[in-house]
């Protein structure tokens, strides 16, 4: 199950539909009906406290659960599954809130191209592992090349590159803000710590690490996505950051044209006066 790393996909869907990082959201207790002799569906965030009112931003950064949910719930759980398969994710997904909060299952290959779309300018890239077959006289005999299919806009792209960016730069992955590198990502913790996850990217490689047992086993608590896959990530990250040898020269997440910066207090998502 890909936990919280399921949820930049609830909020491209909700950029699509017109909602900004800057947002309002509200971090309230809620409960909704869940069928004929069935308790209510009533989601709760990893800490157990609620914040009120939030930005888009915020939300994804700290990885609420209450906001994700009931952003869902206000642009249709079956529409955030059709983002979800345009991203190239292929296994069952009904269309029921937790899934807002990653209750689906996806490969770590799934989850890796998917991720990849941000930082790809909105095209997804069909995962291939044979680039070609030679013979022993080095003549082709099979050659793959990508395929290449448009996911979401450009403009949406960029801008959750943008919210993922800030997850590493203030969020539950600011660990990775230590590597000193223009980077994006995402947690994932499911709630019986069974699996744990840190998918996240430059404007060059995209990389996702899934720590958890075959048999489902919980990993232990608190061992989330933060604390277990995180740190794996980050050490992959920084021997490819050094064999890169251009630290000083790093990469950039280009933004389309109507693309427009905004400086926003960070509680309210208002405008600051010049």
């Amino acid at each position: 199950q890909m936990g919280s790393g399921f949820k930049p996909f609830v909020y491209t869907a909700a950029i699509d539909r017109g909602l900004t990082p800057t947002t309002i959201l509200i971090d309230a207790p809620v409960s909704y009906p869940a069928g004929a002799g069935r308790p209510p569906y009533s989601p709760r965030n990893y800490d157990g406290k609620y914040e009120g009112t939030v930005t888009l931003r915020h939300a994804l950064e700290q990885s609420r659960n209450v906001p994700a949910v009931r952003t869902m719930d206000q642009i249709g759980a079956r529409l955030v599954l059709e983002y979800a398969r345009r991203f190239g994710f292929q296994g069952p997904m009904e269309p029921y809130l937790p899934v807002a909060l990653g209750a689906a299952e996806a490969s770590l290959l799934e989850t890796a191209a998917a991720y990849a779309v941000f930082p790809n300018q909105g095209v997804l890239v069909k995962p291939y592992q044979i680039l070609k077959v030679l013979d022993r006289d080095g003549n082709l005999l099979e050659e793959n090349r990508p395929q290449l299919r448009e996911a979401i806009r450009a403009d949406t792209a960029y801008v959750m590159t943008s919210l993922l960016r800030g997850v590493v730069q203030r969020g539950t992955g600011a660990a990775a803000a230590a590597l000193g590198w223009p980077l994006g990502g995402k947690t994932g913790t499911t709630d019986d710590y069974t699996d744990a996850w840190f998918t996240g990217f430059d404007p060059d490689l995209t990389l996702a690490v899934w720590v958890g047992h075959d048999d489902r086993r919980p990993l232990g608590t608190p061992e989330t996505g933060a604390t277990a896959a995180l740190p794996i990530w980050m050490d992959v990250m920084k021997a490819y950051i050094e064999k890169r040898g251009d630290r000083q020269n790093p990469p950039v997440f280009d933004a389309p044209g109507n693309i427009v910066f905004i400086s926003v207090d960070r509680v309210t998502g208002q405008p600051l006066s010049a």
